[in-house]
């Protein structure tokens, strides 16, 4: 049985906003996370050929949802010439991300929208939290990033990468609003080191991870994130037990169904990433 105290607790974040409900990675899918009452938005950059931080999970136009400046479906074929490091911000602008809608999320409005920039999406729900009145969330922020892809879809090192992130965060939040999470335990390192050097300001660590253990993660980064964040399916309450006994917080990702998201509950999670926050309030 889950009681309201429980479920008030627990982080509860809006997946690339709301992915089951609206256009993933866009400003409208953010404030519709807000209007559903999450904790934190969830999110993914990437870079542009001009150094924009671009809200985008993948560093290339999707064929599954995208839309070329003419309208015409982005194409499989295409997406390996579409590398968001390749084109300016403005021809990514111009390029459509939610009309077509998705067919993996039958919920999701089909509506004109695009990948904004990272500071004019916090710019914009900033301004929407304060006009609505909302409470303060946080910002969980995935850098995109894969060694392989170095230099290629992305800047050459996660250091460059990684100073362009920090420079648009902190203009804009204080660093306790921030999460700054990776699967490239190379950033999280880069990370982990400015901020013990004094040159970031601290933000909370997280972890990403499919099928790593608990163990295996610590040694690989050589410090403790503030977070593990495991796929659902592959976690078990002893992995949460090890994570708290360190000291550290578990946020599995991406947990969609009632009873998945009441089964990680049940095992002593600290917060769920969903890309349906409006079924969150059945956990009340």
């Amino acid at each position: 049985m889950i009681n309201s105290i429980t479920a008030q607790t627990l982080d509860l974040e809006g997946h690339r906003g709301c992915r089951g409900l609206m256009p993933e990675n866009t400003i409208l899918a953010f404030k519709k996370a807000l209007d559903l009452g999450v904790t934190t938005l969830e999110l993914d950059v990437c870079v542009s050929k001009d150094n924009q931080v671009v809200v985008s999970h993948e560093p290339y136009m999707n064929a599954l949802f995208c839309s070329k400046p003419d309208g015409t479906p982005v194409t499989k074929a295409d997406e390996k010439t579409l590398n968001l490091y390749t084109m300016t911000y403005d021809e990514i602008k111009k390029y459509d991300s939610g009309i077509r809608g998705n067919v993996l999320f039958p919920e999701q409005q089909k509506i004109a929208t695009f990948k904004p920039l990272l500071k004019d999406m916090i710019k914009a729900c900033e301004a929407y939290i304060k006009e609505k009145k909302l409470k303060p969330v946080k910002y969980n922020i995935e850098i995109k990033s894969e060694e392989q892809e170095y230099g290629i879809s992305q800047p050459k090192t996660v250091e460059e990468f990684s100073d362009l992130v920090y420079k648009e965060i902190i203009k804009q939040l204080s660093p306790e609003r921030v999460i700054l999470q990776s699967f490239d335990f190379n950033v999280l390192k880069y990370w982990h080191l400015q901020i013990n050097n004094k040159k970031f300001k601290k933000v909370t660590l997280s972890a990403l991870v499919e099928n790593e253990m608990v163990d295996s993660t610590l040694e690989k980064l050589g410090f403790n994130p503030d977070i593990f964040s495991p796929s659902y399916k592959n976690l078990i309450k002893r992995r949460v037990d090890m994570c708290h006994d360190k000291g550290i917080k578990v946020v599995p990702w991406t947990v969609n169904k009632i009873e998945d998201m009441k089964a990680m509950i049940a095992i002593g999670v600290d917060g769920l990433i969903s890309d349906y926050p409006d079924r969150f309030k059945e956990l009340k």
